[in-house]
């Protein structure tokens, strides 16, 4: 199975966590309701680093992802979320073998 995935690797300022998280999980919900060409979108918590999160991304292709960075959603969660980051990491992958295949 092909697919486009993204990831991402947030450092998150010191006490933003509860903030951040709940717009990125609010950011991740809308995603997968709302895009047809968005098959997944984890949030993760590396077990030991509590000023990091993980995004886990699985696209039907570029022109989906595309479309993620252009929906609403995703603009109020870039504009909202900036204040309370550190750093941020983007990875394109392609995905060339789901184990559940």
């Amino acid at each position: 199975m092909k697919g486009f995935v993204i990831m991402v690797d947030f450092t998150v300022k010191p006490g933003s966590m509860a903030a951040f998280r709940a717009l990125v999980d609010a950011n991740a919900r809308a995603s997968c309701r709302d895009e047809p060409g968005c098959r997944r979108f984890d949030v993760l918590a590396p077990k030991g680093d509590e000023a990091r999160v993980v995004l886990y991304e699985i696209y039907d292709d570029r022109a989906a992802f595309d479309a993620h960075l252009a929906s609403a959603h995703y603009a109020a969660f870039n504009r909202d979320s900036a204040g309370h980051v550190t750093g941020k990491r983007v990875s394109e992958l392609q995905l060339v073998c789901e184990g559940s295949d």
